[in-house]
Formats: structure tokens, sequence, C-alpha cells
């Protein structure tokens, strides 16, 4: 069999039908695995993109069928939809299931987990008619449905959904306030020199943004009418939508035996941690954390991209068995759409000491910058589409900072 196969699996269950579990899927089946395949999928609907959500979806730009996974080709498996696992007992190899309203033993020898994360809920309890979180198509919907009473429309939470979510409602015209805790939008992910231009891109859209701020709570009987800040003011609102981030989705996990940490914790080829020869497991995309050989630590990226090439080695590991099996280290990547500018971001900034604008000027929303740690270049942002690829090589290769601008 293609992919160096040497084990014998029979029964492969892959636990989470978004881009991680589906690419992982499609995969065993390319390299020749052509045993049994349960694929567990929480969401009733067929696997789709969950980028345009946040905005061209949002916006009506793209309709319900445009964001469905093209499927490549039949995999032959057997799909629950709607349904959920429960648990996970290694030394029998079974994942307890509910599916509709019975509970299933789901029998496994090789197992892929892709379960994904889920939205933080709102920390304070029941919230109004009208406060709402965006993780699902059918969020995307209920949202769209309030969008067309043009309703003042108030986001919490300023990491990418809440910014893109900001970003899509203003520029169909709706009156937007952005409740950030901390300084700056986005600040987490770019650091404060980058996350100050979102900001102040958000501010000439017309985004009434207040950071350095929370939320106390909502006001409104039974409907929302308005929403409460912790410096007291009072900000009108018809509409709330919550991006408080996500949890990985491990809480099934509990008491398996698999090292969960924030995340399920993965070697460099995506092997959990306390899984065995003889009971095989992966995991992949937002549900894991896997060590990364370029930077020398455990990361969960929860990006589109990264989820589904994680899904991919991931299925070619537990295919190849611990021996054969090859480090993923690609370089991490997304994008972010906010009005017109694209963000591109290759490689992971976490903990940089120096950022510098290396293409284009300051004022211009054409730029690329770099980061930089200990003199080494360890990620690249871009405003200029694709042109953060040119610098792979200097991110692979750990190249002086700031790096030399490629031909």
């Amino acid at each position: 069999m293609p992919g160096g196969q040497h084990r014998d699996l029979k029964e492969i269950v892959v636990v989470g039908a978004g881009v991680a579990g589906t690419r992982a899927a499609e995969t065993l089946r390319q390299e020749g695995y052509d045993g049994a395949l349960t694929v567990v999928g929480a969401e009733r609907h067929a696997p789709y993109h969950r980028p345009p959500l946040s905005k061209k979806f949002l916006t009506g730009k793209v309709h319900r069928a445009g964001v469905d996974l093209a499927p490549q080709f039949d995999m032959e498996a057997r799909v629950l939809r709607g349904a959920s696992a429960l648990s996970l007992d290694m030394s029998s190899r079974t994942i307890h299931v509910r599916d509709d309203d019975e509970e299933l033993a789901v029998p496994f020898d090789g197992l892929v987990i892709a379960s994904g994360a889920v939205p933080r809920e709102w920390p304070g309890g029941p919230v109004p008619d009208g406060v709402l979180m965006l993780r699902t198509v059918e969020d995307c919907l209920a949202i769209r449905d309030r969008l067309s009473s043009r309703p003042r429309v108030v986001v919490v939470g300023g990491g990418f959904i809440g910014a893109e979510v900001a970003a899509s409602c203003r520029s169909t015209g709706l009156d937007v306030v952005l409740v950030e805790k901390a300084g700056s939008p986005l600040l987490s992910a770019l650091g404060e020199e980058l996350a100050s231009r979102w900001a102040e891109l958000h501010r000439e859209h017309g985004v009434d943004l207040r950071v350095g701020v929370g939320v106390d709570g909502f006001l409104g009987n039974g409907r929302v009418e308005g929403v409460r800040l912790t410096d007291g003011s009072r900000v009108p609102a018809d509409l709330v939508i919550v991006g408080l981030g996500v949890t990985p989705a491990t809480a099934w996990l509990d008491g398996s035996g698999l090292r969960v940490d924030d995340g399920v914790m993965c070697n460099a080829c995506g092997v959990a941690e306390g899984s065995t020869a003889d009971v095989p497991v992966v995991a992949a995309g937002d549900v894991a954390r896997w060590w990364h050989p370029l930077y020398e630590r455990h990361l969960r990226t929860e990006h589109w991209d990264d989820a589904g090439r994680q899904g991919a080695a991931a299925a070619r590991t537990l295919l190849a068995g611990p021996r054969g099996a090859e480090a993923y280290d690609d370089v991490p990547y997304f994008w972010s759409d906010q009005y017109d500018v694209k963000l591109q971001m290759l490689g992971v900034p976490t903990d940089y000491d120096s950022v510098e604008i290396v293409e284009g000027g300051p004022d211009s929303w054409e730029f690329v910058a770099a980061y930089g740690r200990g003199g080494r270049t360890i990620a690249v942002l871009g405003t200029i589409p694709g042109r953060v690829y040119a610098y792979r090589e200097a991110i692979e290769k750990r190249a002086e900072f700031p790096p030399s601008r490629p031909d």
C-alpha cells in the first residue's frame, strides 16, 4: 500500500467533521486505507468552510451552497451527523457516542481526534434575546436574519471573529460598536505595533471602537436593548454578537489517559500523548496542540489552513505507524479580510522582541512587516496579497532579522 503502511488497521474512527476531520478521512482513503471508516460529526450539515461565516456569507455575498466543502471524491464512510462523542475508553478501544437519542459504543483500532473547539459562552449566565455567538452556519443565518432590520450592532471581543464581524456589518452601513478589553483589537495575534493599525482601520471606517473596557451586562427586558460597559457607560444595541474566543472540545476525553492541556498534546507527527502502539491515536485542528520543530514549542493554531494540512498529516501518521511517521513542520499560515484589506500572516509571532516594516511605507496599506526574536526572523505579516509567501524560506531557516527582501 502507498504511504509505507505496515499497520493492519481495520476500523478507523474520525471524531469531528470540520476541515481537519474531513481532510483526515479523505487522506486515509487516498493513501490506500480500505478498512471500515466512521466519521462522527456534531453538526447535521455536510462539512463546510467556516472562514466565510464572518465575512461574505454574513453579508449575503455568498449563498448557503457556496460554503459547502466540495467532497474530493466519495470516501465510502459511515457518517454520523448530529452525533457527539461522550467518552473514550482506551482499554476497550471504544468511543461512546450519542447519535440522536441513542448511545452507541463505536469500536476502533485507529482514531483521529478532530473534535474542534467550542465558543466561550457568556460568563454571566443567561442572556436576553438578541445576544448571539458566531461559530456555525445556523449561528450565521440567525445573525443574517436580524441584520435585515438594520439593527444597531455591538460586537463584544476584538479577536479575528469579532473584528471581521464588525467590518462585515459596518461595510453594509450598519452602526457598529466594537468592545475590546485589551488596548486594541487583534492585540494578542499581531502585537501592539501592528494591531494599532487595525484599530485605526476600523475607526476610519466608522466603527465606534471602545478599548480597555469590558461588558458588565445587558440591558433590556427579555430582548436586548443595550450593553452596560465596565466604565459605567451604556451603549444602545438591538443585536449583540459575542466573540470571546474558543475552547478545545476535549471534555469527552476526561479520564481517557490522553494528555490534555489546552488541547490534546501531540508530538510533531500528531501522535497524541498517552496513546500506545496498540491503541494508535492522532489529533488535528483546533483541538490539537502539536509540537512544532521550528518553534520548539507546542502550538494550537485555530486556523483553517493549518487544520486541513494537519488533518492530512495526522492520517498519514496513523497509517505509517510511529516509526514511519514524518514530522509536520509546515510554517503556520492564516489570513483575515477586513474591509478591503487582506491580512496574511506566515509564522507565529509569539514572544517576538522586534518588529519592522520591510516593504512598503508605514502609512500605506500595502506593506510587509517582519517579527524577530533573538535576532532571527520568526514571522511575517503582509497586506500585499500573496507577498508573505516569498518570506517562507527566511522563516524556515531562521534568517537574520530583519530579513532581506526576497527578489
